[in-house]
């Protein structure tokens, strides 16, 4: 059976594969290296870039085509890349609008790199996890030297350029203890559009030098979640915290992504976000040699599709394998979560986060479960109130003056009874719990 992704997906492109001038302690993505043990030149040939552009526009039955620039460091291919990139672009979009993303750690960003990105109107993704304290943590360079400084730099060329950006700020062990620092030093740094990704990952007990390291998320063999992944309960804190500063003061001047597709949620009952998606699969990824992946969080040997050289990339995306991949999402959902009040919002989380169990023992549990149960149950009342107004036409932003003038007791009125069994399925009372 097949899914008809001919209207529209998602091909996240790493031209330069897992090569990195950071060598960040949680990075997912660096050891992808070994899966191409020969490689010596990492950058995206011009017929594997030629191609994909070329079958990427054409398979997009839409009028804007996006672009999705990442690595491993795209800037690490130099500005000559890209101007390759966008010419190919011009000469295949037979009509489309082409826009590009790109995501960076800013080490490399000069004037050269914003005039580029300003001209074409790029939209960047600048990667910072907070003040310098917490970002400095485990974003470093080879040598463990901190990277804050010149990320800041990096930051200043896009501000002076007028280069439109987000932040996107992984949320780890050490920055998760302090969302308002995190939240406030964003705001001042010049962000409006903000990411917070959870990082969470496992490493193999008994680890085989074959091995990928982080493990695959079926992984069974024996791993423990690694030191600097944030804890369940408190990324849910961390998300909380931010969301009450943000519901109060900055609806409407500030943007987390987050805060809008749980909006997206209640207002619509689906999302724009394949993490909270029933099902996924519309989402891709292409590596430098073309090689192409269920999902950029799926770059192994199990999931790789095929290569674009080798086989037409509409037959790729529409192959019975990925159409079983993004289905198993809804399919391998615990009754457990099925149950769950909260599904509708969240529908089990990213499958790469699957592997706690339930209470009743069975697998397939969100590791982040406790924490999104906290974090959705927080913020009903003030979704409730913000999808109304968008059903009566109204401004969302509407809600910080309902807070002001009676949302407080209301919000009160919906908190759970400290003597009630907790919502995150402990079975304890909510004061013995999460409260």
């Amino acid at each position: 059976m097949k899914r008809n992704y001919s209207q529209a997906f998602h091909l996240m492109a790493k031209p330069i594969g897992p090569i990195c001038n950071l060598n960040c302690s949680y990075c997912f993505y660096l050891e992808k290296e070994k899966l191409y043990p020969h490689v010596n030149n990492w950058v995206m040939s011009d017929n594997v870039l030629e191609s994909y552009i070329k079958q990427y526009i054409e398979t997009q039955e839409i009028d804007i085509v996006t672009f999705a620039w990442q690595g491993g460091e795209p800037t690490l291919l130099g500005i000559d890349f890209f101007k390759k990139a966008i010419e190919l672009q011009k000469k295949y979009c037979s009509g489309k609008r082409i826009e590009n993303t790109f995501q960076t750690n800013g080490i490399l960003l000069n004037d050269a790199w914003g005039e580029l990105f300003f001209e074409n109107d790029f939209l960047i993704g600048l990667s910072i996890d907070g003040p310098k304290e917490l970002h400095d943590k485990y974003r470093v360079f080879k040598g463990g030297q901190p990277s804050f400084e010149k990320v800041m730099r990096g930051l200043q060329y896009l501000q002076k350029h007028s280069v439109e950006f987000n932040t996107l700020t992984c949320v780890q062990k050490e920055n998760s203890e302090k969302p308002l620092d995190v939240y406030k030093f964003l705001k001042e740094a010049g962000s409006r559009f903000m990411q917070f990704i959870p990082i969470v990952e496992r490493a193999a007990v008994n680890q085989l030098d074959e091995e990928l390291n982080p493990v695959s998320p079926e992984f069974e063999k024996g791993a423990i979640v690694s030191d600097w992944s944030v804890e369940p309960l408190q990324y849910g804190k961390f998300l909380t915290a931010i969301f009450d500063e943000w519901v109060k003061y900055d609806v409407g001047k500030y943007f987390v992504q987050i805060f809008d597709v749980s909006l997206e949620q209640w207002y619509e009952g689906s999302s724009s976000l394949c993490l909270f998606r029933e099902t996924c699969g519309e989402a891709l990824a292409i590596e430098h040699n073309g090689d192409i992946y269920s999902c950029d969080h799926y770059v192994y040997p199990k999931y790789m599709l095929g290569n674009i050289l080798k086989k037409p990339l509409f037959e790729i995306v529409n192959a019975a394998k990925q159409y079983q991949f993004g289905e198993s999402k809804k399919e391998s959902l615990p009754d457990y979560c099925v149950q769950c009040k909260v599904r509708f919002a969240c529908n089990g989380g990213c499958p790469k986060h699957r592997f706690s169990q339930t209470p009743d023992g069975n697998r397939g549990l969100n590791y982040l479960c406790k924490g999104y149960k906290y974090f959705f149950q927080h913020i009903d009342v003030y979704m409730k109130f913000m999808s109304e107004e968008l059903k009566h036409e109204r401004a969302p932003a509407n809600v910080m003056n309902w807070i002001l003038n009676k949302g407080n007791t209301a919000a009160h009125q919906n908190k759970i009874s400290r003597n009630e069994l907790c919502y995150c399925g402990s079975g304890k009372k909510y004061k013995n719990c999460c409260g």
